[in-house]
């Protein structure tokens, strides 16, 4: 999973798996969900993103993680 921040248009994005998304469905006004051609998730564009959410802290809980990277 990847999370990244695009200051440019406060967007926000988190992918779940690489790969291209082969449909975008609208889920609320500002929160997008992109679909591989199976129907799986791939990931979630969040518009506004500091205005809905705190950017400035990032937290896990029991996740098996094995690497983090800091771009």
């Amino acid at each position: 999973m990847k999370l990244h921040y695009y200051p440019e248009t406060d967007s926000l994005y988190i992918e779940l798996k690489s790969g291209p998304g082969a449909e975008t469905r609208e889920v609320t006004n500002g929160l997008n969900v992109d679909l591989d051609t199976a129907g799986g998730v791939v990931g979630f564009d969040i518009d506004h993103a500091s205005q809905r959410l705190d950017l400035s802290t990032l937290e896990t809980e029991a996740l098996p993680v094995r690497s983090t990277r800091v771009g």
